[in-house]
C-alpha cells in the first residue's frame, strides 16, 4: 500500500511540473517581453448636457457641430437657442446656459464680469435689398456706398430710392428694417457706419436675422441687413430668394467693381477669407463662458477648435486663420 501511494504522489508532481513547463512558455513573464505595448487605459466616456444660447450669427453652425460632436460622443446632448448676442452674453455671466454665443467683441465691462471669449469661426454682414426694388438695376451697376448707407440708416438724409442712385425722378420710399433684439449683426454694420452702435440704427425694429430677413423679401422697398449664414442659400450658393446682397462701393467710383459684387455664398467666404470684404462688419464670432471653462464645456470647445473645423466650409462660414485659431486653442487648454 506504501509503494502505491508513493507511485501516485510521483506522478502527481511529474504532471505538476510539466503544466508548470508549458504555462511558462505560452505567458512569458513581462521583463521577458521586451516588444510589448502597454495596455492604454480605458478613455472614460463624456455624460452630460450642454445649454447654449445666444447670436443668430453662431446657431446654426454650433448646431452643427453638436449633432457631429454627439455622433462619437452620444452620451453628451445639448440644448440649443437663439436670442441674439446680447442674451447670449447675460445667460453666460448669470450662468443660466453654459456656453453663450456672442457675434461681436466682448466688451471690457463684460471682461470684468467673468466673460470668457473664444473665437470660433468668422462670418459678416450683408446689406440686402428686395429684388423687385425700384431701381434694382441701377445698385447692381453702381453699389450704394458706405457715406450713403450712413444717410439712410443714421442719419435718415436719404429716404428715396431716387437720391441712392441719383434720379431724383423716382420717389418710392426706402422701407428701413433693423434688429429689435441686441443683436452681433446690428452692432457690426453700425461699426461699419461710422464708429456707431446698435441703438443709433434708424428703422422698424424685427426681431432675429429670419424675421429681418423676411421683412426685406415682402417689401420691395425694403433695406436691411442679415448675417452671412442668412443672407444667402448654402443649398443653391445664390442670395436667399427674393433678396439681392446690394454691393457695397468701397472706392466710390461709382461702379460696382467684381470685388464689391458679392452675389454668392462662395463669393463671400472668399472675401471676407481675403481680407477684401471690411471689417467690421466682417467680424469673429465667439462662444463666451462664465470664466475659463472646464470639464465637460472644455472638451467639447476643444473638439470645435480641432475636429469640428472641418465643418465650418460645409456649414457656409469662414475658418479662423492658423494663427487666430492658435490663439483660441491656448485660451482653453
Amino acid at each position: 500500500m506504501r509503494k502505491t501511494t508513493l507511485a501516485f504522489f510521483s506522478v502527481l508532481v511529474a504532471l505538476s511540473m510539466l503544466l508548470t513547463a508549458c504555462g511558462s512558455a505560452s505567458t512569458p513573464a513581462p521583463e521577458s517581453n521586451a516588444n510589448a505595448q502597454p495596455t492604454a487605459a480605458p478613455v472614460e466616456e463624456l455624460k452630460g448636457n450642454i445649454t447654449i444660447s445666444g447670436a443668430f450669427a453662431l446657431y446654426p453652425m454650433v448646431t452643427r457641430w453638436a449633432e457631429e460632436f454627439q455622433k462619437t460622443h452620444p452620451g453628451v446632448t445639448f440644448d440649443i437657442s437663439g436670442g441674439g448676442a446680447g442674451k447670449g452674453m447675460t445667460d453666460a455671466l448669470s450662468g443660466a446656459v453654459d456656453i453663450g454665443m456672442v457675434s461681436r467683441a466682448v466688451t471690457p465691462e463684460e471682461l470684468a464680469q467673468g466673460a470668457y471669449d473664444i473665437a470660433v469661426v468668422k462670418d459678416a454682414v450683408f446689406p440686402v435689398v428686395n429684388v423687385n426694388n425700384p431701381v434694382i438695376e441701377d445698385i447692381k451697376a453702381k453699389g450704394i456706398t458706405q457715406e450713403t448707407f450712413v444717410k439712410i440708416f443714421i442719419t435718415g438724409e436719404i429716404t428715396t430710392w431716387g437720391q441712392v442712385v441719383g434720379k431724383p425722378e423716382i420717389t418710392d420710399e426706402i422701407h428701413v428694417y433693423t434688429r429689435s433684439d441686441s443683436a452681433g449683426a446690428a452692432e457690426m454694420w453700425a461699426k461699419f457706419l461710422g464708429g456707431k452702435k446698435q441703438e443709433d440704427l434708424l428703422g422698424v425694429g424685427v426681431n432675429a436675422d429670419p424675421g429681418l430677413l423676411e421683412a426685406v423679401r415682402k417689401d420691395p422697398n425694403g433695406i436691411g441687413y442679415n448675417n452671412l449664414g442668412y443672407a444667402f442659400d448654402l443649398a443653391t450658393g445664390k442670395a436667399v430668394e427674393g433678396v439681392l446682397t446690394a454691393p457695397i462701393d468701397l472706392n466710390n467710383n461709382g461702379l460696382a467693381d467684381p470685388d464689391e459684387t458679392i452675389d454668392t455664398q462662395p463669393k463671400a467666404v472668399e472675401m471676407i477669407s481675403l481680407g477684401k470684404y471690411p471689417s467690421p462688419p466682417a467680424r469673429g464670432l465667439n462662444l463666451v463662458t462664465n470664466g475659463t471653462p472646464s470639464g465637460l464645456v472644455q472638451a467639447f470647445i476643444l473638439w470645435i477648435l480641432n475636429d469640428g473645423q472641418a465643418f465650418v466650409g460645409e456649414a457656409g462660414y469662414v475658418q479662423l486663420t492658423p494663427d487666430e485659431l492658435a490663439t483660441s486653442l491656448a485660451k482653453v487648454k
